[in-house]
């Protein structure tokens, strides 16, 4: 099986990992041209993801595939649109393991997808999977989403790993909203840990917060199951503990004085809790739900509100039931 993953990043790369040591044949490209041509070079991606060799089964070019039996793409939510518009007419089976709701638009990865490629089969790969912990070969588990379950079972055979364990779901809305609201549940997490605040602070955020996307999402059409699982709890509690985590230091880093564009530069990578906030509170008010913790945090990325100042006006909330 010849497998094209879309995305010179840490994850992409991770992901070309997990396929090649499957005995699968992989093309790993790179939206940067120079980026990539360095990692075919090291045979190495020193940037995003060092000190793992890529197996010889690898590929990296600078020019994107036209012919693969699958095709995952693993870049930013705002650039997935660009990428689908790359792949054949009728590419067959894509992944998309790209966490997060486009900018502007707010649509879901499928949606994206949909519009660019009609008829394609869509599935979205989302769970508790930090990049170097994969490479690692830490063990791990993660999600396949696809209505088509039986296409969700070919590519979870392509994935499956004694350290990687995958399981399916056909709940493509669930899994895409979770993978997407946690991000931004993660930079709040990182500014309660970066204002000094202890475990209750965090442990209240998390599960009031889980119950926020598990609300939106079934306004969508989403079940409740699935916020409860790896793409939801799972994937919100590793992105929101981790030091890792990208959005979790964007959020450490703000409480801490920086400004977003000094702590986006710092970590280097995109930290997609940041762009989604807008979305996700715009996705709330669609659904007429009420989402105040998404809410605050955008307003404190946004530079409306000061962390301390959206903690205090999260705590004064006129109290209600909690269920």
């Amino acid at each position: 099986m010849r497998a094209a993953v879309l995305g010179g990043g840490s994850w992409g790369t991770a992901l070309s990992l997990v396929l090649a040591r499957n005995g699968n044949e992989v093309v790993l490209w790179g939206r940067n041209s120079a980026e990539a041509e360095a990692i075919r070079v090291h045979r190495e991606n020193r940037k995003y993801l060092p000190g793992f060799e890529l197996p010889a089964s690898v590929e990296v070019t600078t020019q994107p595939p036209t012919t693969c039996d699958m095709w995952v793409i693993a870049v930013p939510s705002a650039a997935v649109r660009e990428v689908c518009a790359l792949l054949p007419q009728d590419p067959g089976p894509v992944v998309l393991a790209a966490k997060g709701l486009e900018p502007g638009s707010g649509k879901r990865m499928t949606q994206v997808l949909a519009e660019e490629r009609p008829g394609t089969s869509g599935l979205i790969l989302s769970g508790p999977n930090l990049a170097i912990e994969i490479a690692r070969g830490v063990p791990s588990a993660t999600v396949i989403a696809g209505r088509d379950l039986d296409l969700a079972d070919w590519a979870r055979a392509r994935f499956m790993a004694p350290t990687f364990r995958v399981y399916t779901n056909p709940d493509v809305v669930g899994v895409e909203l979770g993978g997407a609201l946690k991000n931004v549940l993660a930079v709040g997490a990182g500014m309660s840990d970066g204002l000094g605040f202890g475990d209750n602070t965090k442990a209240a955020l998390l599960s009031r917060g889980l119950r926020e996307m598990a609300t939106i999402g079934m306004e969508l059409g989403a079940e409740m199951a699935t916020f409860m699982g790896l793409s939801g709890f799972g994937d919100l509690f590793a992105t929101a503990v981790s030091s890792l985590s990208r959005n979790y230091r964007v959020g450490r880093l703000l409480a801490q004085g920086s400004t977003l564009d000094a702590a986006l530069r710092e970590i280097g990578q995109v930290a997609e809790g940041v762009p989604t906030s807008e979305a996700a509170v715009r996705l709330a008010q669609e659904a007429r739900v009420e989402a105040p913790l998404h809410e605050a945090i955008h307003a404190v990325l946004c530079g409306e509100l000061r962390p301390q100042d959206a903690v205090r006006s999260l705590m004064e909330r006129t109290p209600r039931v909690e269920i």
